[in-house]
């Protein structure tokens, strides 16, 4: 009978703490994390089912290692958490209503602003003609901290335009690319760049910061080599495999939505 005597705040209660675990699993979801955070959730359950059978021996065992467990969750889970914290001190995070988009449950058709064939046309067209490019796509973290370190710009997002931004002879070609929403917000901008030994030594500096700026928020990123004219999609640190251009441009319409 103490089930039936839920208060409202006990229902607000459950309820956020499903929405936290949700957003968190969004969070790390096609990441090698994700793996880690599951079996967490399975050890958890198996405590508690051990709790409710009154198996003490085991429950205490499980209690331990949970208790010292939260210790190295923080060092597993560190670029997670700091990506997290990154999200919700961003100025806009609610702008546009995209914290709410980010916790829907069930997705709809959103109309994405950004002009993805035209990025991804213009790389193709770099890869053609070896000329190199880092292009980052933001999303809800603000990437203001970065985007002071080079030229702020407010130009409406176009093939040209980029192509005209990363010519070789351009004064704006070094350095990355900002686009938010469909507008180039950024050129010339210096990226963090990541420290991952795990990185083939193929792959330069412009590859290195794409994947340290995805490391450290949830932007999205594209590189193409100067020298092999290799296009990369780079996303939560990682490399993201693709068959064809048509492929990537359906990946990048999905991670945009």
């Amino acid at each position: 009978m103490d089930i039936l005597n839920l208060r409202i705040l006990d229902i607000i209660d459950i309820v956020c703490v499903a929405l936290l675990l949700y957003y968190l699993y969004k969070l790390i979801k096609g990441t090698v994390a994700v793996n880690i955070f599951i079996g967490i959730v399975i050890v958890l359950l198996i405590g508690m089912l051990t709790q409710l059978l009154q198996m003490e021996l085991l429950s205490s065992v499980l209690g331990e290692f949970i208790g010292l467990g939260m210790f190295a969750l923080i060092v597993v889970f560190q670029q997670e958490i700091r990506k997290f914290l990154l999200m919700l001190g961003s100025t806009n995070f609610t702008q546009n209503g995209k914290f709410f988009r980010q916790l829907r449950f069930i997705k709809d058709d959103i109309e994405i602003e950004t002009n993805i064939e035209s990025i991804v046309s213009a790389c193709e067209s770099f890869g053609n003609s070896l000329t190199g490019a880092l292009i980052v796509l933001q999303k809800s973290t603000n990437l203001d901290f970065v985007k002071n370190s080079g030229d702020k710009m407010n130009i409406e997002l176009n093939q040209p335009i980029i192509e005209s931004i990363f010519y070789k002879n351009s004064p704006l070609h070094d350095g990355a690319m900002v686009v938010e929403d469909n507008k180039i917000t950024a050129t010339r901008v210096i990226l963090p760049v990541s420290n991952d030994r795990t990185i083939p030594l193929r792959f330069g500096l412009r590859h290195r910061a794409a994947v340290g700026i995805t490391e450290k928020t949830d932007a999205l990123a594209l590189v193409v080599s100067e020298e092999t004219g290799q296009i990369s999609y780079i996303k939560d640190g990682e490399f993201v495999m693709f068959e064809n251009i048509g492929e990537l441009t359906d990946k990048l319409k999905e991670d945009l939505s």
